[in-house]
C-alpha cells in the first residue's frame, strides 16, 4: 500500500454489474478531479484467444483444467510487479485485450488480441483496477498487499452462470452444452482463485435475485436490477455512519451490524455516497504526504 501513489481495486466476476461500478467511480473521479491510470483485468491474460482456446484443449486432452480464473492463464507476477511499481513510484506497464471488431478497428488488429506493453500516464492521482484478480494470493504472489482499497462485487453464483450462459450463448454463439462444459472446467479456479479474494475485501457487494434461480441451466431470462437486491458487507470499514446510508438509500436495511441491503437498482448510488468520502480521505492523505516532501 502506499499513501503517495494509491491503488483502487475492483475483483470480481461476470455478472457482477461492471458497468455500474465503472460508472460510479467515474464520476467519483470527475466530481473531484482526479486522474486515474485505469487498468483492465483481461490485460494481463497470458493467452490471446486463439492461444487460450489452444491451451484448453491441450490440457483437456492431458486430463487437466485451464481457465481464466486460474494462474495458468494468467500474469499473476506482472501483475504484482505493477501494482508494486505503482506504489513505489506511479509509473509501471499495462496493456488492453481487445474484445471485439469496435475495441479492435482503432488499433488495427484482430478481435482477441493485445495492445502492446506501454507506460500508463504519468503524474496521475491514483491507479484504479477493475477484474478478476484485483485481490490474488497464488504461491509467492500477493497483489492483495499493494491495494489501498479492495472491493468486492461479485453476483450470487446461480445468477453468474446465468448470465453467462445468456451472453455466451447470444453474443458469441455457443451452445448451452458447451458453455456449461465452460462452467464446470473453471469451477476448481473459481473455488481457489476467485472466491478467497472476497474475504480480504474492504467491502463487499454481492447482487442477491428475487426471482426463481433454481435451475440456471434452463433459465431463459436475467432476473433484472428490480428483482435483485444488493447486500453490502462492511469489512474492514465499519466506521460507515449508516444512519445516513440509510437515510439516503430508499428502502435499505441493515441485516446485520455491518451489512447493508439496497434495491438492486441503487448499487452506483450506494457506491457513490459510501466511497467518495473514503476515496477523499485517501487522496487528503496524499496531498499531505505530498507537501512534506
Amino acid at each position: 500500500m502506499s499513501i503517495k501513489h494509491p491503488i483502487i481495486s475492483i475483483t470480481g466476476s461476470s455478472g457482477a454489474g461492471t458497468t455500474t461500478v465503472k460508472k460510479a467511480f467515474e464520476d467519483i473521479f470527475r466530481r473531484l478531479k482526479l486522474k486515474a491510470a485505469v487498468v483492465e483485468g483481461d490485460s494481463f491474460h497470458r493467452y490471446n484467444r486463439v492461444e487460450m482456446k489452444e491451451a484448453v484443449a491441450v490440457t483437456e486432452r492431458e486430463g487437466k483444467d485451464i481457465s481464466h480464473f486460474g494462474p495458468e492463464a494468467n500474469l499473476f507476477e506482472k501483475l504484482e510487479s505493477l501494482f508494486a511499481q505503482y506504489s513505489e513510484d506511479g509509473s509501471g506497464e499495462t496493456r488492453l485485450y481487445l474484445h471485439n471488431e469496435d475495441e479492435a478497428e482503432p488499433y488495427n488488429q484482430e478481435p482477441g488480441t493485445f495492445t502492446p506493453w506501454t507506460p500508463i500516464p504519468e503524474e496521475t492521482d491514483l491507479l484504479f483496477y477493475e477484474g478478476l484478480h484485483g485481490g490474488v494470493i497464488h504461491g509467492d504472489v500477493n497483489v492483495s498487499q499493494w491495494v489501498d482499497l479492495l472491493i468486492g462485487v461479485v453476483p450470487s453464483v446461480n445468477l453468474e452462470w446465468i448470465q453467462k450462459i445468456s451472453r455466451d450463448c447470444s453474443e458469441r454463439g455457443y451452445s448451452p452444452e458447451a458453455v456449461t462444459h465452460t462452467i464446470l472446467r473453471r469451477m476448481p479456479d473459481y473455488v481457489n482463485y476467485i472466491a478467497p479474494q472476497f474475504s480480504r475485501t474492504h467491502i463487499n457487494f454481492q447482487r442477491v435475485p428475487l426471482v426463481d434461480t433454481s435451475n440456471p441451466f434452463i433459465a431463459r431470462d436475467i432476473p433484472t436490477a428490480d428483482e435483485s437486491l444488493v447486500v453490502i458487507r462492511f469489512n474492514k470499514y465499519r466506521e460507515q455512519e449508516y444512519t445516513y446510508l440509510l437515510a439516503m438509500i430508499h428502502d435499505s436495511f441493515m441485516s446485520r451490524p455491518n451489512t447493508l441491503v439496497v434495491p438492486g437498482g441503487k448499487m452506483g448510488f450506494a457506491m457513490q455516497i459510501i466511497f467518495r468520502p473514503v476515496i477523499e480521505q485517501i487522496m487528503e492523505k496524499r496531498r499531505k504526504a505530498l507537501l512534506r516532501d
